[in-house]
């Protein structure tokens, strides 16, 4: 299981708790929620921007009474926007904005402009990290990045794939270190971790969340327990979805 596998299972477990979830395709090229889904997006970011589609219209509904906002091109013409296209996607979303309760944004893998641009604009940062030694070099080479710009002081680490409960507190914890040597202004926070689930294989093949597909499986119960977690720390405050894409069209220009 991915990474953004793991986001799309997490944004239908936060619905299951009552919150209203819009979840970001941001893995630009990629597309890997619609994927995962076996779905196509009548419109996306761009047909918002540049061919006048209302908000409502972008909005892909998806299992579990989610909604599905595809980026695809119009992600990149985020860069490019004079200043009345910002003007109406800011307005736009600050009237959407009073029924989303959390907005997840899955973003593309590496270090690059437009993967810190979207994390610079979130309010909370997950990172997604694997007990391979590779995925948690890059984990904190992510974390780095975004101490040298001040960007966030306090990221939640998602370990994921784990074989054993502690495998992923080994992984976590090598990864805490290293940070507290190099970064001690950076507060790393455990979410929790998602076991190895060859269920989630089935579910894959299948195009169906394994949260809905298999809702017992190991996978699926500690995606439950992650998302009531952040549940419990959700702020409905009006503004996030506004301030967002405030953050995020000004980061981008």
């Amino acid at each position: 299981m991915g990474k953004s596998n793991a986001a799309l299972n997490l944004a239908i477990a936060l619905s299951s708790l009552g919150q209203r979830v819009v979840i970001i395709d941001a893995d630009l090229g990629m597309a890997n929620v619609e994927v995962l889904l076996g779905i196509t997006p009548r419109y996306t970011l761009y047909d918002f921007l540049y061919h006048k589609k209302d908000l409502n219209e972008i909005l892909t509904p998806g299992p579990g009474n989610i909604r599905i906002i595809s980026g695809g091109v119009g992600l990149l013409e985020l860069a490019n926007l004079d200043n009345r296209a910002i003007k109406r996607l800011r307005d736009s979303m600050y009237h959407f904005d009073s029924g989303v309760d959390v907005v997840l944004v899955d973003t593309g893998a590496g270090i690059n402009k437009n993967v810190l641009a979207f994390v610079g604009a979130a309010q909370e940062v997950i990172i997604v990290v694997t007990p391979e030694p590779t995925s948690i070099t890059d984990a904190y080479g992510l974390i780095k990045v975004l101490a040298s710009y001040n960007v966030h002081n306090e990221v939640n680490v998602l370990v994921n794939r784990a074989a054993k409960r502690q495998e992923a507190g080994d992984t976590f914890y090598k990864l805490k270190i290293t940070a507290q040597h190099y970064l001690p202004n950076v507060d790393i926070k455990y979410l929790g971790s998602i076991p190895e689930d060859k269920n989630v294989i089935r579910a894959v093949k299948d195009q169906r969340p394994f949260v809905l597909y298999q809702p017992a499986t190991p996978a699926s119960r500690a995606v439950r327990a992650v998302a009531e977690q952040l549940a419990g720390g959700v702020q409905k405050e009006r503004g996030g979805f506004f301030d967002f894409f405030s953050r995020l069209t000004r980061l981008f220009n």
